[in-house]
Parts: structure tokens; sequence; C-alpha cells
């Protein structure tokens, strides 16, 4: 039982990272920041995106994944 519910939590961490970090890399395309940028260092720029992408939506999902385990855990304080 705890091996099944251990795969379920890494299956919602897998997909709440990726969820989150494609919903900040679409985000952040759309402030349309390229416009500022040369065309020389559009390639370097699209990179920074990605990175800045991965380390938001990380954050946000470890967040996330965070707080409903916090949430689950709270039955234990009664």
């Amino acid at each position: 039982m705890k091996m099944k519910y251990e795969g379920i939590m890494a299956l919602l961490n897998l997909i709440s990272s990726f969820a989150f970090i494609l919903l900040t890399f679409f985000c952040l395309q759309s402030l349309r920041l390229d416009r500022y940028i040369s065309s020389q260092r559009q390639r370097n720029f699209s990179f920074l995106i990605i990175l800045i992408s991965v380390a938001i939506g990380y954050a946000c999902s470890s967040f996330f994944i965070d707080f409903i385990n916090n949430v689950r855990n709270l039955s234990y304080l009664l």
C-alpha cells in the first residue's frame, strides 16, 4: 500500500513540475521581452527564458506539492 502511495505521489510530482514549467514558459513568452533584445542575442535569450521557466516552475510546483502534503498531514494533529 505504501509503495503504491509513493508511486502516485511521484507521478503527481512529475505532472505538477511539467505543468508549472510549461505554464511559466508560456507566461514569459507572452510578455514579448524578445523585442528588447538584439537579433544577435536572440538564441541566448531563448535559452535564458527556458532556464527561468524551469526555476520558477519548479519553485511553484514544490510549493504546490508541499501544500498538499501539509494539508494531508493536518489529520495527525487531531
